[in-house]
């Protein structure tokens, strides 16, 4: 039915903030603190004409509002914000451009680069002091509204507890793309997340929890495009409540709710990396498109001595400012919509110390945190915070409040450095290992606070990291600048010459052992573990550790290379080691062992031990300790003690490990030098897999390690005679 123009809006209501339809008509509301005039403008169905501008005619403790009789779901808007263009003050309003609604639910359209998008005359001496009246709106992608009904049945959050949550990151779109067994308009849309067999593929390697890399729309970046790439991660927010419209194999918005809801029945969860730190709109040089020509000194943190510039503590150009109820209340808002009307599970928030800052710097007890932790809805679902950011005092691992989880990149760069062969990396395995407690122990935070990883979608593949000595990102166009230059990685050639693929068996056989030796790690520490996408077959980005820009195969999966049977034997080690994590007492224990608690006889719940014995303050202090052995005893929910040996050699010979008294009889569950055949594509049962909790007996008190490896033993019983029966 077409839509009849009204001359003018009624008052409306200042509350709920954004467009929403109540079956009659449609109430506008949006906060500008500094704003003089907003209109509504309203356009045609394709987005193409403005129809009419009706200026909100209340505004109430800075809320701007209006209702619309007779507006529907699928109607197009945007706003055009009056008030003073004043940079120098922070005041960067400009009605010649169309500004998307904060609270957009649906886009339209792309956004289609111009220079018309810009406040100001992008060739003017002045800079951004100058002032731009060409109109933005036909470049401009436009608002929706939509209509959040949806059937979800039964639907119920898996609700995995912290302690047995396995973490799987990936991106949407590269999951799927190379799926040939989809049809060509599904391949990278949310659609494919709900594949049956990507559905199975979590299951059968034993994810609880699913992680994706952004899908709130995005900005794809003018200076990329015209380089011939693309903003492939989604790292540059344009609208917070709104699906990536590139993600939608068609006009049904509603497909992220089918692969969820499909998700849950098959017990994984759903988390979302999210990036409330900054915007898509950068510096003051950059592009007016929502925040900035609604009320840049309220959404943002300008320089307190020169309000024309933004505190870049994110490195991405501005910072938001959630020390701003406004704009801490947005935030919120946008979260509890994921988590209400699309069902997901929790948040990963990138760049999380920004989050935590106030005007004297990151504060564990910040406006934001407390807000979350405090909000009925939010503090339920999980919490992950990448727990770091480019300004002063960014670093704070460890120090976020207790409901978070945080991504620990101290264990990923300890275990990296000691399967490498470094110096000194001993003693801080160790504490990695046990869940770094030295970062997490205090405020009764959980041995789960640590989000372990070996690699992320920033940096090298597992595969790579074991092929290449240094990052190879031509491709990205900046001469092989950009990305970290400490990876610590190896390409295990004898003299490190060989970079990336080889014919030469030994070096295959080395770099084999050494990812194996990784997943090891870090599958069967303490603390929650995080798979990155295509690990568990060893996919490869060619050497580049920074592909943030590579929307192609050098990012998207590689089903093919999964299917092969180095890719198939690999990912049916993972699926093992996944078993034998969900199956051991230890792995759910509550609290961190510091071997001051007795399980059984001579039976601390935690020991240390080098290859012949105990490890004295000397040894631990050798800087060529290559081998370690690390024992943990628990009670199972029947009170029979169990007792498991992590051995880790990451020498170049293989190693006779006395096992460590009192003696017991013991069995190997996974022994990282003992290759697995992977039988058929995506099954992830092989000799190995078969045995999970019962493999082959240990004779005597020795096993011998092979070079760069880790194995994992299970005591038969325990000193007092009690048995835990092999599940």
């Amino acid at each position: 039915m077409p839509l009849t123009l009204p001359d003018r809006l009624s008052p409306g209501l200042p509350y709920p903030l954004g467009a929403h339809w109540d079956g009659l008509g449609i109430n506008f509301a949006l906060f500008s603190a500094h704003a003089t005039r907003v209109e509504l403008c309203l356009f045609s169905a394709n987005g193409r004409k403005e129809l009419c501008r009706l200026p909100l005619p209340e505004c109430t403790d800075e809320i701007w509002h209006g209702y619309l009789p007779t507006g529907e779901p699928g109607l197009q808007y945007g706003y055009r914000v009056h008030g003073p263009y004043e940079p120098l003050h922070g005041h960067r309003f400009n009605p010649n451009k169309l500004l998307l609604d904060p609270y957009a639910r649906q886009l339209s359209k792309p956004l289609q680069w111009g220079d018309g998008l810009f406040g100001y005359r992008l060739q003017s001496p002045r800079g951004d002091l100058s002032f731009d009246r060409r109109d933005s709106a036909p470049m401009m992608p436009k608002a929706v509204v939509v209509d959040d009904s949806f059937h979800w049945g039964d639907d119920r959050p898996p609700a995995t507890p912290w302690a047995r949550t396995v973490i799987y990151e990936a991106h949407l779109k590269g999951l799927s793309m190379q799926r040939e067994d989809l049809l060509p308009h599904v391949r990278g849309t949310f659609a494919a997340l709900a594949d049956p067999g990507f559905v199975a593929h979590l299951q059968r390697l034993g994810i609880t929890t699913l992680e994706l890399l952004p899908v709130q729309a995005f900005l794809q970046d003018r200076v990329l495009l015209q380089r011939g790439l693309r903003n492939y991660w989604g790292y540059n927010t344009l609208a917070y409540f709104a699906p990536e419209p590139a993600y939608l194999s068609g006009d049904q918005r509603n497909e992220l709710k089918v692969a969820i809801r499909r998700l849950h029945a098959a017990g994984i969860e759903v988390l979302l990396d999210v990036v409330y730190n900054h915007t898509c709109e950068g510096n003051e040089l950059g592009p007016t498109l929502s925040w900035r020509g609604i009320d840049n000194a309220s959404y943002y943190r300008l320089m307190p001595d020169d309000a024309r510039y933004y505190i870049n503590d994110t490195g991405c150009g501005n910072t938001l400012d959630l020390a701003h109820p406004r704009v801490l209340q947005m935030v919120l808002d946008s979260l509890r919509y994921w988590v209400e009307v699309f069902h997901v599970d929790g948040f990963r928030f990138d760049l999380g110390s920004t989050l935590g800052r106030e005007a004297h710097g990151f504060d564990p007890g910040a406006g934001f945190f407390d807000a979350l932790l405090q909000d009925p809805v939010l503090a339920r679902v999980k919490l992950i915070s990448e727990p770091w950011d480019l300004g002063p005092g960014g670093y704070q691992v460890g120090r976020h409040p207790p409901g978070f989880a945080e991504w620990n990149d101290q264990f990923r760069d300890t275990a990296r450095r000691f399967w490498r062969g470094d110096d000194h990396q001993r003693g801080a395995l160790a504490a990695r290992l046990a869940g770094s407690a030295d970062l997490f122990d205090h405020r009764h935070r959980k041995p789960w606070s640590s989000v372990n990883f070996i690699t992320a979608h920033d940096g090298f593949t597992l595969a790579d990291l074991v092929s290449y000595a240094g990052k190879h990102n031509e491709d990205n166009g900046e001469d092989n600048r950009d990305g970290t230059d400490d990876n610590a990685s190896a390409n295990w050639s004898p003299h490190g010459d060989i970079e990336g693929p080889t014919d030469d068996p030994a070096i295959r056989t080395t770099r084999a052992s050494v990812q194996r030796a990784l997943l090891t790690t870090l599958l069967l520490a303490h603390g929650t573990p995080m798979l990155t996408a295509g690990d568990e077959w060893g996919r490869t980005q060619h050497g580049n550790n920074n592909a943030y820009c590579q929307d192609n195969a050098l990012s998207w999966l590689d089903w093919q290379a999964a299917a092969s049977p180095e890719g198939q034997a690999l990912t049916a080690y993972v699926a093992q080691l996944l078993a034998i994590r969900a199956r051991l007492q230890a792995y759910a224990e509550p609290r961190f062992a510091h071997g001051h608690v007795t399980i059984a006889p001579d039976l601390p719940d935690l020991s240390w031990f080098d290859w012949h014995g105990p490890l004295n303050d000397e040894q631990w202090a050798d800087p060529a300790g290559r081998t370690l052995v690390m024992r943990r005893a628990a009670r199972t929910p029947s009170g029979a003690p169990q007792v498991t040996l992590l051995l880790l050699n990451a020498g170049e010979e293989a190693v006779d490990f006395l096992l460590p008294a009192p003696a017991l009889a013991w069995r190997v569950l996974a022994d990282s030098s003992q290759e697995i055949a992977g039988p058929g594509h995506g099954q992830t049962s092989g000799p190995a897999h078969n045995q999970p909790v019962g493999g082959r007996r240990v004779e005597g008190q020795h096993y011998v390690l092979g070079a760069h490896a880790a194995a994992l033993l299970l005591a038969e019983s325990a000193p007092d005679g009690q048995t835990e029966p092999a599940a």
